[in-house]
């Protein structure tokens, strides 16, 4: 093996008092080896990956092909130029341009593989719940600025910058803006973590301790929107989101919601015919879901009534006024048909005669 990578060094020596024809010998060289692997990119690798479903690894191999290509290309440039013996500053110039270009034509290749990347997650949001439609840009953005933060890192190094100045200016003004806007920040590393953990997302019905309650339309770096019944928009930071109690009602292991009915009817009622009475006006309805399917409960002896509760489940949280007043509307008709009596508080005042001829009052509630 060793006797084999002797050989190109032999014909290197034997042209060294013609340094531009080994230039030339070594940059033909290193473009046919680019040609070889470019054909073995396109050609080999294509049709392995060409058994897969998912069309990402036939892109990447789209856009990975070209800065190979260049990549193997100008590293036979920087070692030819190495045999041209120029002095140390133009050497050094051609190399800092050199590794300028492949950083640059990397960084192309960064961009376009994170925005395929992006495009692939996005179109499958329930395999990620983190790529939706409101979270889609800030990722786009996020990527693209850590791509250009590490290339403009990369070039600063290729022409032997010193980076340490400009570090500690930066961690200077980092520290004076992180003072001035520690609010804003607050709700920005607050907005992430929701983005990351994912306690709701756009689409659900959330309650705030604040008694809020509405629709999320938009979660974004600074603030969180929230539709309410009244189509009012609510917008809260995402630090009061971020240390809120939040109750998610379209959250669980699905999306529908759960309504009670409480009616009380009067004590000597058949409890049996108030159950199939309430069971009846369930099923009755038709956006009242048959799975689960809907129950009655006898909940209390109360005061003046026996406390009964209606539960059924509807396809979606923003349903329940609705149909909480269909229900209401429905069982006070049915009641009333079947002759069942929904009592009510009721005080009865008794006046009492005493011999002084002054009357004395006493009351009892009903």
């Amino acid at each position: 093996m060793k006797r084999w990578l002797a050989y190109p060094e032999q014909w290197i020596d034997a042209l060294d008092p013609y340094p531009w024809l080994q230039f030339a010998v070594i940059v033909i060289v290193f473009l046919v080896l680019a040609q070889i692997v470019e054909m073995v990119l396109c050609g080999a690798v294509r049709r392995l990956v060409a058994r897969t479903s998912s069309q990402l690894d036939d892109r990447v191999i789209d856009y990975l092909h070209r800065p190979v290509f260049a990549t193997i290309a100008i590293i036979g440039l920087t070692l030819a130029t190495y045999r041209l013996g120029l002095d140390n500053e133009a050497e050094v110039v051609v190399m800092a341009i050199l590794k300028t270009i492949v950083i640059l034509l990397w960084i192309r290749f960064a961009l376009a593989f994170a925005r395929l990347v992006l495009e692939t997650i996005g179109g499958n949001p329930k395999r990620f719940p983190i790529a939706q439609k409101s979270t889609m840009p800030i990722l786009r953005n996020l990527a693209m600025v850590f791509v250009l933060f590490a290339g403009a890192y990369s070039i600063m190094v290729a022409w032997d910058i010193n980076i340490t100045g400009l570090v500690a200016s930066a961690g200077i003004v980092g520290l004076a803006l992180s003072f001035a806007a520690q609010d804003t920040l607050g709700h920005l590393f607050a907005g992430v973590a929701i983005l990351a953990d994912r306690p709701y997302k756009v689409g659900d019905y959330i309650v705030l301790d604040s008694g809020e309650r509405g629709e999320v339309t938009a979660i974004g770096l600074r603030s969180t929107r929230l539709l309410t019944r009244d189509d009012v928009e609510v917008i809260v930071p995402n630090g009061v989101m971020g240390g809120a109690k939040i109750v998610n009602e379209s959250g669980g292991p699905h999306e529908k919601y759960r309504v009670r009915v409480k009616v009380g009817v009067a004590y000597g009622s058949d409890i049996d015919e108030v159950i199939e009475i309430l069971s009846r006006v369930a099923g009755e309805q038709k956006e009242i879901c048959t799975t689960p399917d809907p129950r009655v409960r006898f909940r209390a002896f109360g005061d003046s009534s026996l406390d009964f509760e209606l539960l059924a489940w509807i396809e979606r949280p923003s349903q329940r006024g609705h149909l909480v007043h269909e229900l209401n509307c429905a069982v006070y008709r049915a009641f009333k048909d079947a002759g069942v009596t929904i009592p009510f508080p009721q005080r009865d005042l008794h006046i009492k005669e005493t011999s002084g001829n002054r009357p004395q009052s006493s009351d009892s509630s009903v």
